[in-house]
């Protein structure tokens, strides 16, 4: 009789019991989770004060409005965007917003005149929200972001909890359904951001924005035309 060796499997990574743990957490324990896992004053969480952004916020709140809230004025957000930042921000009683701002030499020496989402639309993002979010993560030992499986595309197999770099990236609504986070806006009586009513399903900065069809995905109209569909903050590897 021939004996079958015994295959020695690798003993799960912390990060791999940690994603396991949470995969079917909610988010007020995923983000509760996070603000365990790092040291006092090393989470953040990141928003775009889109037009889902209220649901994850509200979460956040729940658990510690005093979580730092990094908001990324790429200098062409919609102003609907920004006054919906302050309104959002008031209604939730969110205590540490901070906006983050391109570097205004790298926007002269790369963007002079303001025309580079037109030529070069990777590199616009990269100087006007990687590189801004990439200092501004600088103390942080992990953050907070709203992706969600639902928008498909690169999100559809997201973790509840990945790498990025030398930080942990928690994605709180990862396996959140379309139904539970748009209910925390009727539960809580949120505001929608003001575009949502002109037709906007996803909004980002001005030239890159477009109006929703019938039908189409939540993020068909970002960089509507091209085959980009990613900013980059969540693709490139966010070093100061």
């Amino acid at each position: 009789m021939i004996e079958t060796p015994e295959i020695t499997r690798p003993a799960a990574s912390p990060l791999d019991r940690l994603a396991a743990e949470l995969e079917h957490a909610s988010p007020q324990a995923i983000i509760r989770a996070a603000a365990a896992t790092v040291p006092a004053g090393r989470l953040c969480v990141v928003s775009s004060f889109g037009t889902e952004s209220a649901a994850l916020l509200a979460y956040v709140a729940e658990v510690d409005p005093a979580i730092p809230v990094v908001f990324l004025d790429t200098g062409w957000l919609f102003e609907e965007t920004l006054a919906y930042r302050d309104e959002l921000a008031a209604r939730l009683g969110l205590t540490d917003v901070r906006s983050i701002l391109p570097d205004a030499p790298s926007l002269a020496a790369q963007d002079p005149e303001r025309d580079l989402w037109f030529t070069d639309p990777d590199a616009c993002c990269r100087v006007r929200k990687v590189e801004p979010l990439a200092r501004a993560l600088t103390g942080f030992d992990a953050w907070l972001n709203g992706r969600k499986r639902y928008h498909g595309g690169t999100r559809a197999a997201i973790p509840v909890v990945e790498p990025d770099g030398e930080r942990l990236k928690f994605n709180p609504l990862a396996n959140a359904p379309q139904d539970e986070v748009e209910g925390v806006y009727e539960r809580l009586g949120l505001p929608r951001h003001p575009l949502v009513a002109k037709g906007f399903a996803s909004v980002g900065c001005m030239p890159c924005t477009s109006r929703a069809a019938a039908g189409e995905g939540v993020r068909d109209g970002r960089w509507r035309g091209r085959a980009k569909t990613e900013c980059g903050i969540h693709t490139l590897s966010l070093k100061a």
